[in-house]
């Protein structure tokens, strides 16, 4: 057998060895948390050009646990310094990419983004480890939890436990810096470092433009270009709630286009949907009050206390979150708990403008927090 495969076959043995063991003991879901960051398996990758003549990259699958915490095979890169190694470890969340394996990105550098190469090349630049997690179901056999927060925040803090695991020498601190789903899912993360981090301590997350505020956000999809994200977080939520059935929501229209969701990426995917209406998306145009609900659920931040420090970065000219979400509501239900929340606009800026425009600012925050 081919040694990668037999590496995968072995990783995913272990995994449902793991999943069968958690489901048997009473009380043992909560292991998933002890075992998450272990390595299944590590291979040298290919980093992209701008990344390339600055660290040494690994394609890793690590153990990480599902909403229910139970354990699940989680994919991503480890990029380790050539030069200045700090022995810090700064996670890098990536924004959408898609719902396929062939979305991840530590799998396909034609969706490595150039505003997460522009940043993630700025934190190696400070001598920094970066955990590069693609987010649970890209590049593994499960459905991909689109949006559902603290899916990707798991994935994310287990992300640091599998840098460590390579490398002995790497610090307990970290720091998280997310774009767009990936500033969501650091906003999540950092709810969640108290109960799960175990022994790492996380000093501070960056956010730049993420996804809050599902009840406001949603209803104002349909009949734009950007309803294929809809389409996309709906499924996501049927990864984690079986009850939601996109097939039932979907106006026949966009039911007939569900096959780019595996056949392509996210340019893809909003290209399917741009045009259509939102009689056409949507079964009576809109989406049922219930699964609004639902959706706020899972994949609106700041329903719990920060446990770190938050950096939140938002564009004024954002075509994808509106900036009126994020320096409105979301920015008014982070400064009502007792973290520090520094907020930034950047005037001009565009969804993925914000990322290039605020490398050197984010990187600068992120010293601040290590010293």
């Amino acid at each position: 057998m081919n040694p990668a495969l037999r590496r995968n076959v072995l990783a995913s043995i272990l995994i449902v060895l793991l999943a069968v063991s958690a489901t048997l003991v009473p009380g043992k879901p909560a292991r998933a948390a002890v075992l998450a960051g272990a390595v299944l398996t590590s291979a040298a990758a290919a980093l992209p050009a701008e990344l390339a003549p600055l660290a040494n990259g690994k394609r890793v699958s690590y153990v990480s646990s599902n909403v229910s915490g139970l354990p699940i095979t989680a994919t991503g890169l480890i990029l380790t310094p050539k030069t200045n190694k700090k022995n810090r470890t700064v996670v890098w969340g990536h924004g959408t990419t898609g719902l396929a394996d062939q979305c991840a990105p530590s799998a396909s550098q034609a969706v490595f983004w150039p505003e997460a190469r522009a940043a993630i090349a700025v934190l190696l630049q400070r001598g920094w480890t970066v955990a590069a997690p693609d987010y649970p179901g890209l590049g593994t056999l499960q459905a991909h939890p689109y949006l559902v927060g603290a899916s990707a925040g798991r994935s994310m803090i287990d992300s640091v436990k599998a840098a460590r695991n390579l490398d002995s020498a790497l610090s307990t601190q970290y720091v998280i810096d997310g774009h767009s789903q990936g500033g969501q899912g650091a906003l999540f993360a950092n709810e969640l470092a108290p109960s799960y981090d175990g022994a790492l301590t996380l000093r501070g997350v960056s956010s730049i433009a993420p996804v809050s505020n599902a009840d406001l956000f949603a209803p104002l999809i349909p009949g734009t270009p950007a309803q294929g994200y809809l389409v996309m977080a709906l499924f996501g939520l049927q990864a984690v709630d079986p009850t939601v059935n996109p097939n039932t929501l979907l106006a026949a229209p966009a039911r007939q286009r569900t096959g780019v969701l595996q056949s392509g990426c996210l340019n893809e995917i909003l290209a399917a949907y741009e045009s259509l209406t939102a009689s056409e998306l949507l079964v009576g145009g809109a989406l049922p009050p219930s699964v609004i609900t639902k959706l706020s659920r899972y994949a609106n931040p700041a329903q719990k206390a920060p446990s770190a420090p938050i950096l939140l970065i938002q564009g004024t000219a954002d075509e994808a979150v509106p900036y009126v979400i994020t320096a409105g509501p979301l920015l008014t239900q982070l400064t009502a708990y007792n973290q520090p929340v520094q907020f930034v606009e950047l005037e001009g800026a565009t969804h993925d403008g914000a990322v290039f425009q605020s490398t050197t600012l984010v990187a600068d925050w992120i010293a601040g927090r290590f010293t």
